[in-house]
């Protein structure tokens, strides 16, 4: 397969506009034919980073042209990956925390994966579309509102589109749901729930020595996510991590397209967990400097969501407690419900639907309908998916990247999504430092929300 060059690539673009307003381009806009081979940079090669370079080597239709990324151990190990995989070692960009930028200047590349600390977000992928190649971002929250804004205006500058990494939108029981919704089986929807409800104690922390190993240090002295991730709850209040719940409910009732998120109003319990990891923990103690922090984060954030059609969204952030992992779905109707109780495994959810389950009043085991209104996507893609990581979604999240880009079509979740989501954050914020007041959610899409159809995986490639 013959790649055409990035400048070309970029030269070729026209006036073209999405469907739902002539302020950015579509990707039909990008080339005159389909591009056959996508070249990517790589922005943040940790463990994450990681996950989507697997993705990478593993399509015949992708070349890792570069890497940025200033720990030398995560380069490495990426570099070693790509040797395994047999292709051609990818340039590295480890200089510092803006050699990234190098990497941008690069004639060679046509879109970036963005895989960094959340903070490093919203800069990343204006830089990026100021250097005209196509972002694809990971999820978080954002650190200001304005991020949000900057992102859109930068995507919509270069009319270059942007897609939000969010896999969870891809697991296999939600896109059931997901068609299930789309098919009436719920009736209308009224309410949904979701969040991140996860224990990363043992990732917040490490022994400050041996990579992966918990512990109780952080900051400088922590490892991978250890060394950024956990000064957020130390700093800062709020739903810091809102996409994995709200992205897939979003799409279920077509937020930005035909509906859009109005308000929201955030509380927070105390903050007692980390605390209390540290003065338990072997390496810790009452006495460790840890032990002294007053941790910002409260350890269970609830965000209630309103939408203008009149549906409610509750959103739970809860990661610093002992418990299992949940997102802790709830898609509910005026004929049924689905609710996960087993995040990923469709025999422990629950699901009711009025006149079609067994028992009137009564819980059924949800398998066998999931199995029924299985997604098409699930169902052709599946053999492709097998071994990919967090249960197939990643091949999803990251095949839907690279086939947009190849077929012209437009992303499935975009800059305005991604605006929007991200927003959750410091809106919560907000909220929590108001005592729960009510908060406003932009309109991202200026108004284009009312007129652009839902889209999200309908007869995806």
């Amino acid at each position: 397969m013959k790649s055409i060059p990035r400048r070309q690539f970029i030269q070729q673009t026209t006036a073209a506009s999405l469907a739902f307003g002539a302020s950015l381009t579509s990707l039909q806009s990008f080339a005159s034919a389909k591009v056959n081979k996508v070249r990517i940079g790589i922005i943040g090669v940790g463990l994450r980073g990681q996950n989507h370079l697997e993705m990478m080597l593993n399509r015949t239709d992708v070349e890792v042209i570069a890497m940025a990324d200033p720990n030398p151990i995560m380069m490495a190990t990426a570099q070693q990956e790509i040797t395994k995989s047999g292709k051609k070692a990818a340039v590295e960009y480890g200089k510092g925390n803006l050699d990234y930028q190098n990497l941008l200047k690069r004639d060679d590349i046509d879109a970036v994966i963005i895989a960094t600390p959340w903070e490093w977000h919203a800069v990343q992928v204006i830089d990026t579309l100021k250097a005209g190649k196509i972002p694809g971002v990971e999820v978080c929250g954002a650190i200001k509102l304005q991020d949000c804004w900057d992102m859109v205006n930068a995507s919509e500058k270069a009319n270059i589109p942007v897609m939000v990494l969010e896999n969870v939108c891809y697991r296999r029981d939600i896109l059931a749901v997901y068609n299930m919704v789309r098919k009436g089986l719920f009736g209308e929807i009224l309410h949904l729930q979701g969040g991140y409800q996860h224990d990363l104690r043992g990732v917040k922390f490490n022994d400050g020595i041996t990579p992966y190993n918990s512990g109780v240090e952080f900051g400088a002295k922590g490892f991978s996510e250890a060394a950024w991730r956990t000064a957020h709850s130390k700093n800062r209040n709020g739903d810091l991590y809102p996409t994995h719940g709200l992205g897939p409910v979003a799409m279920m009732i077509d937020v930005n397209r035909g509906n859009r998120l109005t308000r929201l109003s955030s509380v927070a319990t105390k903050a007692k967990g980390l605390h209390k990891y540290i003065v338990n923990h072997p390496k810790g103690g009452d006495n460790h400097p840890n032990a002294k922090i007053n941790f910002k984060l409260g350890d269970i954030v609830t965000t209630s969501i309103q939408t203008h059609n009149g549906e409610t969204i509750l959103l739970t952030h809860d990661t610093n407690l002992p418990r299992p992992y949940n997102i802790g779905f709830r898609v509910q109707g005026t004929e049924g419900l689905w609710q996960d109780t087993k995040s990923g495994q469709p025999s422990a959810g629950l699901l009711y639907i009025e006149g079609k389950s067994e028992k009137n009043h009564q819980w059924e085991n949800p398998e066998k309908w999931l199995k029924e209104y299985d997604h098409p996507l699930w169902k052709k893609y599946e053999k492709d998916a097998e071994g990919a990581g967090h249960g197939g979604m990643d091949f999803f999240v990251d095949n839907a990247f690279i086939e947009c880009i190849k077929r012209k079509i437009n992303f499935p979740m975009d800059v305005y999504d991604l605006a929007t989501w991200y927003a959750i954050t410091p809106l919560s914020e907000k909220s929590i430092a108001e005592n729960g007041q009510v908060q406003l959610i932009p309109d991202f899409t200026r108004g284009k929300w009312q007129t652009k159809k839902a889209d999200f995986v309908m007869g995806e490639f």
